[in-house]
């Protein structure tokens, strides 16, 4: 089942889009659109590019802690791509996980 693009208004009176799994969890809200065109040609840019979309860790403590005052070749390095070995794993537990508990026997 494909999650949902909900257009809304919000506080400031401009267009935003979430994207709702299934169960109705808001798992991503975009930035304020001027206009409606503008958002649903946000949703169109976040389906073509988020489908194989890489994963960049920036969390902190996740890598090694680079120095303070880090250089721009530092932050390149810390946001690239994942191993595909490591991205296709992580992949299967994030499906795993949005599929919901599997049942088991004859209810």
């Amino acid at each position: 089942m494909a999650g949902l693009f909900e257009l809304f208004i919000d506080a400031q009176s401009h267009v935003r889009f979430r994207l709702t799994a299934p169960d109705g969890t808001v798992m991503a809200v975009s930035k304020a659109f001027d206009d409606k065109p503008a958002a649903v040609a946000g949703i169109a840019a976040v389906r073509e590019y988020a489908g194989m979309g890489h994963i960049a860790d920036l969390c902190p403590g996740s890598r090694s802690k680079p120095a303070a005052g880090r250089s721009a070749s530092a932050r390149e390095q810390e946001s690239r791509p994942l191993p595909a070995g490591e991205l296709r794993t992580l992949g299967r537990a994030l499906r795993r996980a949005a599929a919901g508990p599997r049942r088991s026997g004859a209810a």
